[in-house]
């Protein structure tokens, strides 16, 4: 059986592993155009801020050999030609033509089956001045290379960051420094757009301009220009000028489909190659999987287009499988995504809010803000959770978190909920482990499953600090209630229009004192005191209150104190 494998990165090797290991008789080729294989690109932003120290470490197993053609020939049996580009699928008669860019020798290649692995490309926009010097995208180890050899060498002061997804995110932290400046230019209204609701993603602003990053959102990039030597020394936007010495593109990645589109193969309506379950195109001899074909989701059951390493490894091992005669299927996925950066760790799985209320439902959600671990604990951080799931039985249909805390743990917690259809309720349920280092008694993320469990079934009303900013914006009169403690309020007092200050230990005697005019809304610090202020005050036979959720931790975002 002759297998050939176009694409040598992720899912190429993955597909070579496998299915060495079950059929030792297979005879493999990988073809590569680039000069390297199996290098891990979602480490680059890592290597440039010198969290590895070599760019080799990217092309390593975990016991330290290089993944070359050696390595694949000697330990996997399967060829690997690099430098060479598959120019044309003969699905008739069962031939890949290939090009030896070095040689520019062709030369046709019979096989039994035929899988594409040629994943993505840079999404360029058409820029007027984007050919011009330094300015790179962050896809390549030789872009990671040639960025940080320049700043290696102090010939750069600013750099410019186009977009703000994930590898913007992850390649401005890398990048931002005392003697490095950094801009980002994200065009639209918010960072992470593609990730995160509006409302986390202003905890991820905060923290990103805390850290000396010149924010630009709602910010259209119209021109580059040049110096004498064609390096790029502006960018010209819709807000202004930016004098910089390099710009980084991370505007996404598109499928790199030419070679299936004109082998005749179907291509889906996300742009991407269209798979079955088996990650089979329409043509039976051939599969596809990685970056160039898209996935389906969990959730709607339609095709989506969710480039992610994780993914295409476990395509691999199914594609693998399948051609050795194992009915092996890829399951939906959920979209779940997770990135390092700024000190957060922020991640979503599942729909986010926006995305639930177009497509019908009825959606209740929740903002909760809490511990890693037991306060006691020296090493505890905070975390804060987004829950969106139906009103009607309170069945989950997203998560986003974000925190300095160990926020990875509770996503895919939520994850695998989302996957067998939990409830709210389910999550309330979860046996989860505890002990002072990694939870408090009441685990962060149960406590987040409590407060939508709370608020669907009507026992309090939770507002969030973005609507709070929006009604205050238009006018509209509230009653903040701060009911901290003395030293918090003197520490980080609110400079809100109706705010009044009320300690919960003093609230049960001094609650006739609140303004029953307006919405009343409780402010703490994390959003549990302001949920207990809540209830007591609905004792109290007062209905217009609301707690603000995930308190001030989240407040601080949206709120000028």
């Amino acid at each position: 059986m002759k297998v050939i494998i176009v694409g040598g990165v992720a899912i190429g090797p993955k597909v070579a592993a496998r299915l060495r290991r079950i059929n030792p008789d297979a005879e493999i080729t990988i073809l590569e155009k680039g000069s390297l294989i199996s290098y891990g690109g979602c480490g680059l932003p890592f290597y440039v801020a010198n969290l590895v120290p070599r760019l080799e470490d990217l092309m390593t197993t975990s016991y330290g050999v290089i993944r070359d053609t050696e390595f694949f020939a000697a330990q996997k049996n399967a060829k690997v030609y690099t430098q060479t580009e598959a120019i044309k699928i003969d699905r008739i008669n069962k031939r890949v033509w290939v090009r030896n860019l070095l040689t520019n020798l062709e030369d046709a290649l019979p096989y039994d089956y035929l899988v594409l692995a040629t994943g993505s490309k840079p999404s360029i926009p058409p820029i007027p001045g984007v050919k011009l010097g330094r300015i790179f995208t962050m896809h390549h180890p030789h872009d990671a290379q040639s960025v940080k050899d320049l700043i290696k060498t102090k010939q750069v002061k600013h750099v410019t960051v186009i977009g703000s997804g994930l590898i913007g995110i992850e390649t401005a932290d890398a990048l931002v420094s005392p003697r490095l400046k950094v801009t980002i230019c994200e065009a639209d209204s918010r960072v992470l757009p593609k990730l995160l609701d509006s409302d986390m993603s202003k905890l991820v602003e905060q923290k990103i301009k805390g850290h000396g990053v010149d924010l630009q959102l709602s910010c259209k990039v119209k021109a580059f220009e040049g110096d004498a030597e064609d390096n790029v020394c502006r960018v010209i936007t819709e807000q202004g000028t930016i004098e910089t010495e390099m710009v980084i593109i991370a505007t996404g990645v598109r499928p790199e489909i030419g070679l299936a589109r004109e082998a005749g193969l179907t291509i889906g309506n996300t742009g991407a190659i269209q798979v079955d379950e088996h990650q089979m195109t329409n043509d039976p001899a051939i599969y596809a999987g990685g970056d160039c074909a898209e996935q389906r989701h969990l959730l709607t059951g339609e095709p989506v287009y969710i480039p992610l390493a994780s993914t295409a490894n476990k395509q691999g091992r199914v594609i693998a499988d399948h051609i050795a005669g194992i009915p092996a299927r890829f399951a939906p996925v959920e979209g779940t995504s997770i990135l390092q950066a700024f000190d957060l760790t922020i991640g979503r799985t599942g729909l986010g809010e926006e995305e639930a209320r177009n497509r019908g439902y009825n959606v209740v959600t929740s903002v909760s803000s809490g511990l890693d671990a037991t306060h006691y604990y020296p090493m505890h951080a905070l975390i804060t959770i987004k829950l969106i799931a139906e009103q009607e039985n309170g069945r989950l249909l997203g998560a986003q978190v974000c925190g300095i805390g160990e926020c990875a743990k509770r996503l895919d917690v939520l994850a695998t909920a989302l996957k067998f259809g939990a409830k709210a309720e389910d999550l309330i349920d979860l046996d989860l482990a505890y002990a002072p280092p990694f939870a408090t008694a009441i685990d962060v993320l149960i406590h987040a499953a409590t407060t939508l469990e709370n608020m669907r079934q009507g026992i309090a009303l939770g507002i969030t600090a973005e609507n709070v900013t929006k009604r205050l914006a238009a006018g509209e009169k509230l009653c903040i209630l701060d009911i901290r403690e003395p030293d918090e309020v003197m520490a980080n007092p609110l400079s809100l229009d109706g705010t009044m200050v009320i300690g919960l230990g003093e609230l049960r005697e001094r609650w006739e004192e609140i303004p029953r005019d307006s919405l009343i809304v409780t402010v703490c610090g994390l959003g549990i005191r302001g949920y207990e202020a809540a209830c007591m005050l609905q004792s109290k036979g007062i209905s217009q209150v609301a707690f603000l959720q995930g308190g001030l931790n989240v407040g601080s975002a949206f709120f000028k104190q």
